[in-house]
């Protein structure tokens, strides 16, 4: 829809299925139409080249775990570049099979390196998931968690991010998107962000989680991050899109924060 292309992914409309597929591109403005769908495509596909560039200046510091919390039908276990690196996919049981469906359905290309790992995060343990996966709390691993904050208890989050510090610790990252309190934004903002929550929450994904920027940096880099940066919605247009001439921006609650230990 958008050109030039922000993030390149070749299978992004393959893992939904041909029928699926088509549908989308006989009529790609459907559903992404408008000011609003303009804004929401910018921000998903400028976090994950966010997450995927940090990943990379990680694994060059010789970061060989890469573990996708809430991992939906990200498609990066079919796209990873690096044959040595593992991948632990982490997501609600029930959507990691609906996932592992689409994939063996579609035959796009799982490698060996890939594990998934079933884990309900508002009542399982993350460390003891991927334990039991086959992590090794040895080496460091770099972690990225995209479209999920959003959906959880702030305390959940927080101690989300506490156990996962350690893990990281000798190289490793994070990334993660949140939003900020609606009224920390200006009136077509709240607006545009009233119009998205109301159509979540009739589907049973209602928004429940908003942090403070300045409150989660500090939060962050308690829990054992030293090097952590906030980029807000400004921040990510001008990085990823000042150049562009089609009208592409970010507007909006959503921050992107990134994390080294």
């Amino acid at each position: 829809m958008d050109r030039p292309l922000v993030f390149e992914d070749p299978y992004a409309l393959t893992i939904v299925g041909p029928a699926r597929e088509q549908e989308i591109r006989n009529d790609p403005y459907r559903a992404g139409g408008g000011a609003l769908g303009r804004a929401l495509r910018a921000h998903l596909v400028i976090r994950s080249r966010v997450a995927e560039e940090q990943l990379a200046s990680a694994v060059d510091d010789g970061v060989r775990q890469y573990v996708v919390l809430g991992a939906g039908l990200d498609t990066f276990i079919c796209r990873n570049p690096y044959r040595d690196l593992r991948v632990f996919e982490v997501d609600f049981p029930a959507t990691q099979a609906w996932k592992r469906q689409l994939l063996e359905d579609t035959g796009l290309p799982v490698p060996d390196t890939a594990a998934f790992v079933p884990c309900e995060f508002t009542r399982q343990s993350v460390v003891d998931a991927l334990d039991q996966a086959g992590f090794d709390r040895r080496r460091p691993a770099f972690f990225s968690w995209l479209g999920v904050t959003m959906y959880l208890e702030p305390a959940t989050t927080l101690r989300t991010i506490e156990a996962l510090a350690p893990l990281a610790g000798g190289g490793g990252g994070l990334v993660f998107d949140y939003g900020v309190p609606p009224e920390s934004v200006g009136v077509l903002q709240r607006i545009g962000f009233k119009v998205l929550a109301g159509r979540l929450a009739r589907v049973g994904e209602p928004f429940i989680g908003f942090f403070e920027p300045l409150e989660l940096v500090a939060a962050v880099k308690r829990a054992g991050f030293s090097r952590v940066d906030d980029l807000s919605p400004s921040d990510l247009t001008s990085r990823f899109l000042s150049d562009r001439t089609d009208g592409l921006r970010l507007s909006g609650l959503g921050h992107i924060l990134c994390a080294r230990a």
